[in-house]
């Protein structure tokens, strides 16, 4: 990448990063129309969009029973290779596993830590719609590098499935993105968040 290009993606990141610390602040139906609208703002005008050609994200409705708080169970794991877009792996570190109840169904994510450029939190998953509706190779909840992340309420981890969204690999083969782990592959249709654009 040049150094153009550079300070565009740190652009990007620091508006993603602007976008959710506002997103906390507001009521969840209010902010995930910011989300949506920064969104499509960024893939439409953004020189770092990895979306060429933009033509508009497709969403499930607004849904609040997609929004939960999880009990955290920690795990003892170690590093291990993610799955990528790419030729290569990423390397993470299972350290939890987020329980909680999505439509009267107790489900359970694993949560993992990026091993490598300062770390950050990361949470894929893959559901009944991924391949369909959705990107198949999982939609993130939460990337921390990228400042995507929701918050706590009462020390319970708010996951909220409206705001899950396709990597950037989706779009664009030239990214390369961590896809979801074995363990976040949900038998259950997650039917709130980003579609896949046909």
């Amino acid at each position: 990448m040049t150094a153009a290009d550079t300070l565009a993606l740190l652009d990007w990141k620091r508006r993603v990063f602007a976008l959710y610390a506002a997103i906390r602040s507001m009521e969840p139906e209010s902010g995930w129309q910011l989300w949506r609208d920064t969104r499509d703002e960024l893939f439409r005008s953004h020189p770092q969009s990895p979306l060429p050609g933009y033509s508009g994200l497709a969403y499930y409705d607004y849904d609040p029973s997609a929004r939960v708080v999880a009990e955290l169970e920690d795990l003892d794991a170690a590093p291990a290779a993610l799955e990528t877009s790419g030729a290569e792996p990423m390397l993470f570190t299972p350290f939890a596993r987020a329980h909680f109840e999505l439509r009267g169904e107790p489900l359970a994510l694993e949560l993992d830590w990026l091993a490598s450029y300062g770390g950050g939190i990361f949470l894929c998953f893959r559901d009944t719609t991924s391949g369909t509706t959705t990107y198949g190779g999982g939609r993130y909840l939460l990337d921390t590098v990228k400042g995507a992340d929701l918050g706590e309420t009462d020390g319970k981890l708010v996951l909220d499935f409206n705001f899950a969204y396709n990597p950037s690999c989706s779009y664009d083969p030239g990214w390369v993105c961590p896809l979801a782990p074995p363990a976040n592959r949900l038998l259950v249709a997650v039917e709130a968040g980003e579609r896949h654009v046909s």
